[in-house]
């Protein structure tokens, strides 16, 4: 996949509007009941990042990242300002905020994921672009060593140990994250004159499956 290791400027995604897309095929049926059903496991955000462009100066630097990834051609990596971290938003990451998976003394690599649950159901996002220098991995409540017990890819969130960890020890991981991303249209709009009474560009951004 053509994609850039490369996060837009942070400060302007801040205050852009977006969030999770799912995609649900609804048949109504003749007395009057519904079938549904999707064929997403899993759900798309958008944003634009558009609104986050508050000064000229701002509008110059989105176009030159615009550029060097030719529009919709490169991907590139989007911090969520909603939603970057395992744990609560008002938290602070530890080791603990997810569980991951369990040992089964065989299996080595462990994909980080996030887990959202409501009234007793929940759904768990796959966690490909997790931020260098946060991720924190334990087994049953003991904290591990990066480097020494375990390896993070950071292209694909997947966590690597040098031995299995045993038959059922919790594996348990917190972490920041980007979302991978795109552009979603090849082509923007901006004036100096519009801009300065007010009015922003749209410039759509869709995740990318990676």
């Amino acid at each position: 996949m053509n994609f850039h290791e490369v996060r837009f400027p942070a400060s302007l995604s801040f205050g852009s509007l977006g969030g999770p897309e799912r995609r649900t095929e609804v048949v109504t049926l003749a007395n009057g009941f519904e079938e549904r059903n999707t064929p997403w496991a899993h759900s798309r955000r958008r944003y634009d990042a558009g609104v986050g462009m508050r000064s000229l100066d701002d509008v110059e630097a989105m176009v030159a990242f615009f550029e060097a990834r030719q529009g919709q051609l490169f991907g590139f990596r989007w911090k969520d300002w909603s939603d970057f971290r395992s744990c609560k938003a008002s938290g602070e990451v530890t080791f603990e905020d997810q569980v991951i998976g369990r040992g089964d003394g065989e299996q080595t690599e462990w994909p980080l994921i996030k887990t959202y649950a409501s009234g007793g159901y929940d759904y768990a996002r796959p966690v490909k672009k997790p931020v260098s220098g946060t991720v924190l991995v334990g087994f049953d409540g003991i904290v591990l060593q990066e480097g020494v017990d375990w390896e993070i890819d950071l292209n694909t969130g997947v966590v690597s140990f040098g031995e299995a960890p045993d038959a059922g020890v919790e594996i348990t991981a917190g972490y920041e994250f980007d979302v991978p991303v795109r552009f979603a249209v090849d082509a923007i709009q901006t004036s100096v004159a519009s801009f300065q009474a007010g009015d922003v560009p749209s410039v759509p951004v869709l995740e990318v499956r990676v």
